[in-house]
């Protein structure tokens, strides 16, 4: 009979398109693959409806399966916490979970993979008797203090947004600010820190392993504490055991995998020198939260820089937050520019409304920098193409990333601004000057990240520690699924 393995990602982008890297993986192993999917939102955000799309279009071999929709499902609350809502729903659809998994052939099943956030869903998988993991698309670094944050504060101590800018001790990564953990987690009084605690905890107790988007030499203090099976602590006389975490990265898309045609600022850079390009990204959500001050700052410097530059634009929210998730959303850039801005560096260079083809424009020969919000799958992207990073850090776990970036694997230059709510003309101007020039620090910045590039590419080849990692995996669940 042949062995599938069920899907469950999460609803973004972010949460997704790894995880569908990751169904590659377990194809050329010989398993069936099946997506569960919850398509309550494609209808609303446009950024996942195409990449669930471009994936279904490009893996006709993966198995989509569209769970039949609840009737009256939860709405956004008027605080806009959108992982209430996240939560609620995922609980709602535990039902039509159970439908999808009991509908396949029996002893079929060799493991369900869960999104990090989508614990809820192992109440059917242990229903059910389902070997099941969850799977993290942050990194390491991330997870280790995740899964130790439910029991980091004592009762009646400070919140973590009482304490500020105050470091907070974790096993595992360098000492972190407070205002750098993820903002659900500041407020101990609120309804989304105990559902943000209760689905930690859950994270930390309930997976049979948990597969992580990152590779072991890149967060080698990370794993090492994720390795400890006492990094979760016992509490109420009760023994904790952490999960095991399999280290199975860099999951990235190849370059021009999924493209259809040549987008045109791929051949714009096709006419630029060697590691000339700044590529400005800030990711499908990042982009649209920056004022129009910004993007003036931003273009002001880019224009003093002199340097050559790539920059992907939204026009800026102001409220309207149902266009957060629409990349089609009209961006005026003649409006949103400093006059004479397009005129004056339209020989050095191009500014590309709503999104641009990151991974192809990272891995062309003439980018030379990139200037990132610090998502997980942009720095991971950045690493495997050899491109040292800007790190300007907006929401999630951003902070935290940046953080590892450059205090740890040192593949980045903080853009200090973002910490005052402002990014100056004169430190972008500074900063992209500092990795495209040639300068001690912008050489050694480049030389660690070529590195990280290297044992990247050697983690995913037969034999790396990334293959070697998803290969006892496989061992693992069979063994469970036979239990």
């Amino acid at each position: 009979m042949e062995k599938t393995v069920v899907l469950y990602p999460g609803l973004s982008v972010s949460h997704f398109v790894p995880m569908m890297q990751l169904a590659d993986m377990f194809l050329e192993e010989g398993y069936a693959v099946a997506v569960a999917l919850i398509d309550l939102t494609l209808d609303q955000d446009a950024a996942l409806a195409d990449a669930v799309d471009r994936v279904a279009s490009a893996k006709p071999s993966v198995a989509f399966h569209r769970l039949l929709r609840i009737q009256n499902p939860p709405t956004v609350t008027d605080d806009g916490e959108s992982f209430l809502w996240y939560f609620q729903i995922l609980k709602r659809y535990n039902d039509r979970l159970r439908e999808f998994l009991c509908s396949l052939p029996p002893r079929s099943v060799h493991a369900v993979i869960v999104d990090a956030l989508s614990v809820d869903a192992l109440d059917v998988t242990k229903e059910l008797g389902l070997p099941a993991y969850t799977f993290c698309a942050a990194n390491a670094s991330a997870l280790a203090v995740f899964l130790q944050l439910p029991w980091i504060r004592a009762e009646g101590q400070p919140s973590f947004k009482e304490l500020g800018d105050a470091p907070v001790n974790f096993s595992g990564v360098p000492p972190i600010p407070a205002s750098h953990l993820v903002r659900q987690m500041l407020d101990p009084e609120s309804e989304i820190y105990t559902a943000m605690m209760n689905a930690m905890r859950r994270g930390a107790e309930d997976p049979d392993g948990i597969l992580v988007n990152t590779f072991a030499s890149l967060e080698a203090r990370a794993v090492g504490a994720l390795r400890d099976p006492q990094l979760v602590p016992p509490s109420s006389g009760r023994a904790r055991r952490t999960p095991p975490v399999y280290c199975v990265g860099p999951l990235v898309a190849g370059a021009g995998a999924e493209a259809k045609e040549k987008h045109e600022c791929l051949a714009w850079l096709d006419g630029q020198p060697e590691r000339s390009v700044v590529l400005l990204c800030f990711g499908s959500i990042g982009a649209a939260t920056h004022s129009e001050e910004q993007l003036r700052e931003v273009a002001v410097g880019l224009q003093r820089s002199g340097h050559r530059f790539l920059w992907v634009v939204r026009a800026p929210l102001r409220g309207d937050t149902e266009r957060l998730f629409d990349p089609r959303a009209d961006t005026d850039l003649d409006a949103l520019l400093p006059d004479g801005f397009l005129e004056a560096t339209r020989d050095r260079g191009l500014v590309v409304k709503h999104w641009a083809p990151q991974v192809e424009v990272l891995n062309h020969r003439a980018t030379g920098a990139f200037v990132t919000h610090c998502g997980w799958n942009s720095v991971l992207e950045g690493i495997t193409a050899g491109v040292p990073m800007l790190c300007w850090p907006m929401y999630a776990e951003q902070k935290m990333n940046k953080l590892f970036m450059v205090e740890e694997a040192m593949v980045g230059v903080e853009m200090v601004g973002w910490q005052q709510g402002l990014v100056s003309a004169e430190e972008v101007e500074a900063k992209v000057r500092l990795v495209l020039e040639e300068s001690e620090e912008g050489n050694q910045l480049r030389t660690r990240v070529a590195a990280h590039r290297n044992a990247a590419t050697m983690a995913r080849r037969g034999g790396g520690s990334s293959r070697a990692a998803f290969g006892q995996f496989l061992s693992d669940a069979a063994k469970l699924a036979r239990e």
